[in-house]
C-alpha cells in the first residue's frame, strides 16, 4: 500500500525498534524514567530552552501550552486555518475556558501584523484578556519566513503577549532551510515538537520552554490525563528520530517536488501548492466525483488525503518509485473517456 494521506502513517525503522527494545524504563509520573529524562534534556538543549516535557500527542502538548499560558476568560490569537484552532477539538475553549481570536491566514501561513495588533484587546472588563499569540511552522507544508517570525513575536512582546509555536513539523522547516532547531525556536516562549509525523516515531511530542513554565505544564499534563508510566520506549524512539531522521526529511521534500511535477502534467488536475512534503491539488474536470477517484486509487493500493481538500503527503515510507507509480495511476484514471 502506498499511503500518502499523511506523514503520521510512518512506522519505526528497524534501528528505532532496537533502540526502543533496549531503552531503560522507570515510572515517568514519579519522574524516574531515565529514557524520558534523557529525551527531555536532549531536546531542551537542541532547542535552546531551559526545560522540556514529554507528551503522548501534539494535540495534548498544544492544549497544555494554552492552558499554561492562559487562564479562564483569557484569549489567544490564532490563525483561522491553524491546527490548534480547527483540528484539535476546541480543547482550549472546552477544557480551559480560553477564547480563541482567529485571524484569517495569508496564503503563506502568516497572520498580518496589522490584524494581530488590531486583535489585541484593551484592558477593560468588557473584553477577554489577550494573553498569547500562536503561530504554526510549517503551515500546510510552508515554512514561515524568519523575518516575519521575528516581526510577529516582537509585536507580541510589545503588547505583553506570550508566544507559542505549533511546531509539529518544525523538522521539515529545519530541513528545508538549513536552520537549526534552536534558531527556529528562539523567537518563541514555548514550542510543541511532534516526533510521530515525518520523523517516524510511533507516538510522542515534546513541549519546550522556561523551567517554571514547564513545571506549570507538568501539572496540567496530569489534569488532562497525560501522565504516563513506563514510557521510556516511546521517548527513546523520539530521541532516535530527532537525532537520526531529521536531515533525511529533505528526501521527502524531493519526493513531493517530483509528485507535483508529475501531477501537473495530467489533464484534469491543477497543482495549487507544493511545499516541503505536501502537495495540494484541484480537480478541473467538471463531472469528476472525487470519491470515485479515491476508490479508484484505493483499489490499486494507493491512499490519498481528505476529499474536501485533496492532499498528498510524502514521507520516509514511500519511495521515488512509489511516487512514479502514483503519477501513472492517477494519469490512467484521467485518461478514461
Amino acid at each position: 500500500m502506498i499511503d500518502l494521506r499523511s506523514d503520521t502513517v510512518t512506522r519505526p525503522s528497524e534501528a528505532m525498534r532496537q533502540v526502543m527494545f533496549d531503552a531503560p524504563l522507570g515510572d515517568d509520573v514519579w519522574g524516574d524514567d531515565p529514557s524520558v529524562a534523557h529525551l527531555e534534556a536532549y531536546i531542551a538543549e537542541r532547542t535552546g530552552k531551559a526545560a522540556a516535557l514529554f507528551f503522548p500527542s501534539g494535540t495534548q502538548s498544544n492544549l497544555v501550552a494554552l492552558l499554561s499560558h492562559c487562564q479562564r476568560g483569557d484569549e489567544y490569537i490564532v490563525g483561522q486555518q491553524a491546527h490548534t484552532y480547527r483540528m484539535e477539538g476546541g480543547g482550549a475553549a472546552v477544557l480551559g475556558g480560553i477564547q480563541p481570536q482567529p485571524i484569517e491566514n495569508e496564503a503563506d501561513g502568516t497572520l498580518p501584523l496589522k490584524k494581530i495588533e488590531a486583535a489585541v484587546k484593551p484592558i477593560d472588563p468588557h473584553f477577554a484578556r489577550t494573553r498569547l499569540l500562536t503561530l504554526e511552522n510549517t503551515f500546510h507544508g510552508q515554512v514561515l519566513d524568519a523575518g516575519y517570525v521575528e516581526a510577529a513575536t516582537t509585536l507580541a512582546r510589545r503588547f505583553g503577549l506570550a508566544t507559542h509555536l505549533d511546531g509539529a513539523r518544525i523538522g521539515n522547516a529545519a530541513a528545508a532551510t538549513g536552520a537549526s532547531l534552536k534558531a527556529l525556536c528562539t523567537p518563541f516562549d514555548t514550542i510543541s515538537i511532534c516526533c510521530s509525523k515525518g520523523l517516524g516515531a510511533p507516538a510522542g511530542s515534546v513541549l519546550v520552554g522556561a523551567a517554571d513554565f514547564i513545571e506549570t505544564a507538568r501539572r496540567w499534563r496530569k489534569v488532562v490525563g497525560g501522565g504516563m508510566r513506563q514510557v521510556g520506549m516511546l521517548a527513546a524512539a523520539c530521541e532516535y528520530a530527532l537525532e537520526h531522521q531529521l536531515t533525511p526529511l529533505v528526501e521527502d521534500h524531493a519526493k513531493a517536488e517530483r509528485l507535483a511535477a508529475g501531477l501537473a502534467e495530467i489533464d484534469g488536475i491543477t497543482v495549487t501548492a507544493q511545499a516541503t512534503n505536501m502537495v495540494f491539488v484541484e480537480f478541473t474536470r467538471p463531472a469528476l466525483d472525487p470519491a470515485d477517484l479515491h476508490a479508484w486509487l484505493k483499489a490499486r493500493d494507493i491512499l490519498v488525503g481528505a476529499l474536501y481538500a485533496p492532499r498528498f503527503v510524502t514521507h520516509r515510507d514511500v519511495s521515488m518509485g512509489d511516487i512514479d507509480r502514483v503519477v501513472d495511476v492517477v494519469g490512467e484514471y484521467f485518461k478514461r473517456g
